[in-house]
């Protein structure tokens, strides 16, 4: 970790700082009841009461929320993929990769846990659809990037469309899969929330709609800043992949 990387680290957790202190003392000097806006101190407190409460909440939504990036993963590569392949198909397919983006998922999170009950697959499915769509975009660009004189020169040695893919194009598709899952892993946590209130037997979200229902507004703000936590952890992560898997366009990370 170079000097730059412990500035901008440094930097962030001041900022953070100064925003959970401007809203303690805000709290404290304005009187505001705690149904309405819990203080950071409260917050922390109602978490350290029980933390495995909300640790083992985490676990079973983590679990939705990796089973279900892989789904929009796997999804959104094949479909770019395949899309390359057969260009023609372009279009149609993108409009219907549309259709189920603009889809409301807080409209189809309690039909799909009405077809397949309060299981984990309707959450899976739930968090595959919030992040195939940024997936498939990202990747169908990197996969359509190559120069016209890359590809002539792929064809000058007489390689197969799949060559092509496998040799040139998934390589320059790369920064733009791993650009993808910057934005869709720490989507992935979310939307296993989301389908969480719709019915779930354990889960953050299920911590979040307990707590909302009783009006208990510290353990709602608990799980919340658990699951911010966590996604920004998330993000950190996919970015440290990102460095390792291409070393060449980040020199410095040791």
């Amino acid at each position: 970790m170079n000097a730059k990387t412990k500035l901008d680290i440094v930097g962030a957790g001041l900022i953070v700082l100064l925003a959970l202190l401007s809203w303690e003392l805000g709290v404290q000097v304005s009187g505001t009841p705690v149904y309405l806006l819990p203080a950071p101190s409260q917050i922390w407190t109602t978490f350290w009461l029980d933390p495995l409460y909300y640790l083992f909440a985490l676990l079973i939504t983590l679990g939705e929320a990796l089973g279900g990036l892989c789904l929009g993963l796997l999804a959104g590569i094949g479909v770019a993929v395949w899309v390359t392949l057969q260009p023609r198909l372009e279009s149609g397919v993108m409009t219907l990769a549309l259709l189920i983006k603009s889809m409301p998922l807080a409209a189809i999170a309690p039909l799909l846990t009405i077809w397949l009950g309060f299981g984990v697959l309707p959450k899976m499915i739930i968090t595959a659809l919030l992040t195939f769509f940024p997936v498939l975009v990202n990747t169908l660009v990197g996969l359509q990037s190559a120069d016209a004189e890359m590809l002539d020169l792929m064809r000058v040695h007489r390689a197969t469309a799949w060559q092509t893919l496998r040799h040139l194009r998934a390589w320059l598709a790369l920064p733009y899969l791993f650009a993808a899952l910057r934005v869709a892993a720490p989507l992935s946590l979310m939307g296993a929330v989301i389908a969480e209130w719709t019915g779930a037997g354990n889960g953050l979200g299920r911590v979040m709609w307990l707590a909302y229902s009783n009006l208990n507004l510290p353990p709602l703000f608990a799980a919340i800043f658990v699951v911010s936590t966590v996604s920004i952890f998330i993000y950190l992560l996919m970015v440290w992949l990102e460095h390792r898997a291409m070393p060449w366009r980040s020199p410095s990370v040791e």
